[in-house]
């Protein structure tokens, strides 16, 4: 028979409570948009009992964001098997499950919220940022990239960024078109660079030997011969 007793809940199990809570509501809508009293009421607990954990608002959402940064970054480690537009296409598909599950968040993180400007905030979004960078270039298989790598890697997470915040904003195209496209955008840009630069010329060689004539890459190449033909 239960009780009707409640359990008491641990200090640190009610902070990670109340973040799963807040992330729950931030996946909904903006954190901008959410009081603490709501994130109260669905935990089933009094408002001063919210600032008992957190200071504020603010410290909620900065620890919600870390939890949610840590899930996103988690999004781009990959086995290093298979050809290399497989492994990036898995990446933003997982990518973009994440974007789907938190659109409202990753809206806010990403163009202004509550936390935006503060250090905490920054660092945790550069975070990600390096996490994707760092395993992009671990399946490339470089440790010391040359300029216009670290260009190339870098304009194509921030061009990851920008498609989902413009795919949130009413979803005109369909993902599943969007995630391969993506990953045909960083063939694209390695072409460009490898066309100014004979390092870069040498490692899409690299790339393209293991890509199968099914694969992604291969894709990009024949649509683009039959545009120029």
């Amino acid at each position: 028979m239960t009780t009707g007793v409640r359990r008491r809940m641990g200090v640190e199990e009610r902070r990670q409570q109340l973040i799963g809570v807040a992330l729950e509501l931030f996946s909904r809508r903006s954190p901008d948009e959410v009081s603490i009293d709501e994130i109260a009421s669905a935990a089933g607990i009094s408002r001063p009992l919210v600032y008992h954990y957190f200071p504020g608002k603010l410290s909620l959402y900065e620890a919600a964001l870390q939890r949610a940064s840590d899930d996103l970054a988690a999004r781009f480690v990959e086995p290093h098997e298979g050809p290399l537009g497989a492994r990036l296409l898995r990446v933003m598909h997982r990518y973009f499950d994440f974007v789907d599950e938190h659109g409202p968040g990753f809206s806010a993180l990403m163009r202004g919220g509550p936390a935006v400007g503060s250090s905490t905030t920054n660092a945790l979004v550069d975070s990600v940022r390096q996490a994707a960078y760092v395993q992009i270039l671990s399946h490339l298989g470089v440790t010391d990239p040359p300029a216009r790598l670290e260009l190339v890697v870098r304009s194509w997470i921030s061009l990851a960024e920008s498609t989902a915040l413009i795919w949130l904003d009413g979803r005109r195209i369909p993902r599943e078109e969007l995630e391969p496209q993506l990953v045909n955008d960083f063939a694209a840009l390695a072409a460009v660079s490898a066309a100014y630069d004979e390092e870069m010329a040498a490692l899409l060689r690299g790339i393209v030997k293991d890509e199968p004539a099914d694969g992604p890459f291969a894709y990009l190449a024949g649509r683009l011969v039959t545009l120029a033909s």
